[in-house]
């Protein structure tokens, strides 16, 4: 058995990565952090015990910029290309291609969580190899998911979601009542999009979080973030 982990990710670039950051933080700098999350999360995916089964994937756009990939992830993560504009589209494609590949199950998880801690991976792939179909969620604070794991790729899971919003992890459950869908809830977890969710990895890094504990050591971000005046606390 080997489960597929897929990071959902654009790869770094000035003024097309982490753009509400980069309004405070500029373009490059934000750029060079989106590079360092993504650099961190397949570390996470890395210390997912082997003898588990899983594999690394980059779920990416676009299109030409797999050197940049291959620049950033673990030389055996696999790199898939996004399928459609739609994040909908992309993570139904992304689940359907990485079955097709042969995992006996998958998650994907968000490029924005430098800190996930892979005790929620390996529990994801646990939950995932019950009995039966299922689904597993990873909510997100700010209303989304930072992970979604499956055996099969249920088109209703990503229909009518209003994503960006906060309604989507809420939503997403309420799909998987609708067909029947057997669901397991981790912990919640956060995205760092903005000034806000920045400032909770700065404290969370620094070990005066109030709120998230236990997560990922994010090395390559903690060494950007000590070199990078503009993002001092």
């Amino acid at each position: 058995m080997s489960a597929a982990i897929g990071i959902i990710c654009k790869a770094p670039q000035p003024g097309h990565s982490k753009t509400r950051l980069a309004a405070t933080i500029g373009a490059v700098a934000a750029s060079e952090l989106s590079a360092c999350f993504l650099r961190d999360v397949a570390a996470s995916i890395e210390a997912v015990p082997e003898a588990l089964g899983r594999r690394g994937y980059g779920v990416y756009a676009p299109a030409g910029a797999e050197h940049v990939m291959r620049l950033l992830l673990p030389a055996g993560f696999g790199l898939l290309l996004q399928a459609g504009d739609d994040l909908g589209h992309v993570l139904l494609g992304a689940t359907r291609a990485l079955l097709d590949a042969g995992h006996d199950g998958v998650l994907l998880v968000n490029g924005d969580s430098p800190t996930l801690p892979p005790r929620l991976l390996v529990r994801a792939v646990e939950a995932l190899r019950e009995p039966g179909d299922r689904m597993v969620l990873g909510p997100a604070s700010d209303g989304g998911y930072y992970l979604i794991g499956l055996k099969h790729p249920h088109r209703h899971l990503f229909t009518r979601i209003a994503w960006g919003t906060e309604t989507v992890a809420r939503a997403t459950s309420e799909r998987a009542v609708e067909i029947g869908l057997a669901t397991t809830l981790l912990p919640e977890w956060y995205d760092v999009d903005d000034m806000e969710s920045l400032r909770w990895l700065q404290e969370e890094l620094a070990g005066h979080s109030t709120r998230f504990h236990g997560g990922g050591f994010a090395a390559a971000t903690m060494a950007f973030l000590k070199t990078t005046p503009q993002i001092s606390p």
